[in-house]
């Protein structure tokens, strides 16, 4: 018989299939080698295609980085990336002179709005041992409303993201880390002012789980019109999700208002939960614009090549900060904070 809580099961790889108001997410995990005098791979990198190498070649990418590896200088409007760095670094550049280093479980959240341009390389700081990188960066829709808001952006520093040790219903424990959004008694750190997420009612959740050997988490229910699905990226054995066993690297849709009871095997299991009510409008997504209407990407088009954004006040399309640099970040008013 079908299952009434699971709605839809199907493989994941590099990007995974989203549903409203999640446009994208991306899970990159490289093992970099030790890193070199500019903070790039220490090795040889013949044999790829520079500029956009997402080959996976001897564990890693360099995506559109040339010497360091990363995504150089590039334009977005209309929605928010949120970037949760669980190993490694990140070095976010953007067009409004805002800065920073994040990492180690650190995530930005960027609010795009009316445009800005960013760039985000991976530095490799480590000279004598290797230099590995994982991360989801997850493109949340903004309502029509706030398309056109001035860029902003904050830090959910590591230290203060909510995380918890949660026994399990079935017995084992969950460890879970609440991005966004409220569960098991954990609350999120505020998200943007012009996010989605902002307002309680659209029940924007963002959780990641890890399920140690026989332990077991409880997806409240919410809400008939909830979207949630869980990504279940990482593990040896299949995760039981409402009864139902579901190998690795698997996205499942799930009922939105039912509780779902979660077990992992003999083995650890880790996960993301991305849940939230719909924006109940149309979406236009091209490249690294996401609008109502094509005559709004269209425009997105032409006010960039006009604008570019605000320009680029650095002087790298690709730049890192010195290796010596800690986690820092300096805000588009100027303000610096660190963790």
């Amino acid at each position: 018989m079908p299952n009434p809580s699971v709605l839809k099961v199907q493989p994941i790889g590099f990007q995974w299939p989203m549903e409203n108001p999640f446009i994208f997410c991306a899970h990159h995990q490289d093992a970099y080698p030790q890193g070199n005098k500019s903070l790039g791979p220490s090795v040889s990198l013949s044999g790829r295609s520079l500029g956009s190498d997402f080959s996976g070649k001897d564990g890693f990418s360099m995506y559109h980085g040339e010497e360091v590896p990363g995504f150089p200088v590039h334009p977005h409007r209309g929605f928010e990336t949120v970037t949760i760095v669980l190993e490694g670094f990140v070095d976010h550049f953007d067009s409004k002179g805002a800065t920073g280093r994040y990492g180690q479980g650190d995530v930005q959240w960027l609010t795009t709005g009316a445009g800005c341009q960013h760039a985000e390389m991976f530095p490799l700081l480590s000279e004598d041992k290797p230099n590995p990188l994982e991360l989801f960066q997850v493109w949340l829709n903004l309502p029509a409303r706030d398309k056109f808001v001035e860029p902003h952006f904050k830090m959910l520093w590591a230290e203060k993201i909510p995380t918890a040790l949660i026994p399990g219903p079935g017995g084992g424990s969950s460890t879970l880390r609440c991005i966004a959004g409220a569960m098991s008694g954990l609350q999120s750190l505020a998200p943007n002012p012009s996010s989605w997420a902002a307002d309680p009612e659209n029940k924007v959740g963002i959780f990641l789980a890890t399920l140690a050997p026989g332990g077991s988490l409880i997806l409240p229910a919410r809400s008939p019109s909830l979207v949630r699905n869980l990504y279940y990226y990482q593990g040896g054995s299949p995760l039981r999700v409402a009864g139902q066993d579901i190998p690795p690297s698997r996205r499942v849709k799930l009922s939105g208002d039912q509780d779902i009871l979660i077990n992992a095997g003999k083995g650890e299991c880790r996960f993301i939960v991305l849940e939230a009510e719909p924006i109940g409008e149309p979406v236009v997504n091209y490249g690294p614009f996401v609008m109502n209407t094509e005559e709004e990407i269209r425009e997105a088009i032409r006010d960039y090549r006009r604008t570019q954004f605000g320009g680029w006040p650095w002087e790298r399309d690709d730049p890192v900060h010195p290796r010596s640099k800690g986690r820092f970040a300096r805000h588009m008013d100027g303000r610096e904070e660190v963790p």
